[in-house]
């Protein structure tokens, strides 16, 4: 008789184990998960396979700070410079695309930079700084925010020296962003994904697309689990497969709003 508990324990120990091998942990951009796809994928993906998937919506860099702690399982972000550096310092296992987008530059109606129509992001940018129009940046490491930065690089001015009154960091999500241009009558650069998704957008319309240098690459990353032992490497590749698979990437493309596709799947099979 004496023997039945320890039994429960291990029984009930190896249970808890194959619960958690059943779940993963996901850090990836806002952008996953403001666009709604992740509402949209994960049931599927979990109705497939079997596994839950739990997600911490984060900007680029805070998600791979996330990973670099061991924190996460799988990585799905949009920074590919600050993606492939993470693989190569031993943090990740390898690095592969997913999908893309793009970026596009939301303004204010009224257009007070008179930028409007423009594809041409580097000209509007100046035109921005040059008028002192308002313009809200993320601020928060984002891929959104790297990318912002990386534009404004490109122009030529030098945000240190130059900002002023006329541009105002938040350290906050896209959505925030979003709001905060709305009510400062603001420009703001967003990815196209949320921005479709987003519903408070009176005031608010597209000033600029269509410019090469606007484009979103989104990439997946299994944890190192040599150096996370933790890493639910099995679960986790088995996302990454399934999202790189012809019906994974089907799935992406499918998803719509207001019949516009969000996503577009580029995984090379």
């Amino acid at each position: 008789m004496k023997l039945f508990p320890a039994l429960a324990i291990i029984a009930m120990t190896l249970t808890s184990a194959a619960a958690q091998e059943k779940s993963i942990t996901v850090a990836s951009t806002t952008s996953t998960q403001d666009s709604g796809l992740f509402s949209y994928l994960l049931p599927i993906f979990k109705a497939k396979m079997g596994i839950d998937v739990k997600v911490i919506a984060q900007g680029t860099g805070q998600a791979l700070d996330t990973g670099r702690r061991g924190d996460a399982d799988v990585l799905f972000v949009h920074a590919k410079p600050q993606e492939e550096e993470f693989v190569a310092q031993g943090f990740g296992v390898a690095r592969f695309d997913v999908m893309y987008n793009d970026f596009v530059l939301i303004g204010p109606a009224s257009d007070p930079a008179g930028v409007m129509g423009s594809k041409d992001i580097s000209g509007a940018l100046v035109k921005i700084q040059s008028q002192g129009a308002p313009f809200v940046s993320r601020g928060d490491k984002s891929g959104t925010h790297m990318a912002e930065l990386a534009l404004w690089k490109e122009t030529g001015i030098d945000l240190g020296a130059m900002r002023g009154s006329w541009y105002r960091e938040i350290g906050q999500g896209m959505g925030a962003a979003l709001n905060t241009a709305k009510a400062m009558q603001a420009y703001v650069l967003a990815d196209r994904g949320t921005w479709i998704s987003f519903k408070n957008r009176d005031g608010l319309t597209i000033a600029v697309e269509g410019d090469q240098r606007l484009f979103n690459q989104y990439g997946i990353i299994l944890a190192n689990p040599a150096k996370f032992s933790w890493v639910k490497k099995e679960a986790g590749q088995a996302f990454i497969d399934y999202v790189l698979s012809q019906e994974g990437q089907r799935t992406i493309a499918d998803y719509k709003m207001e019949g516009q596709q969000l996503f577009f799947p580029n995984a090379k099979h």
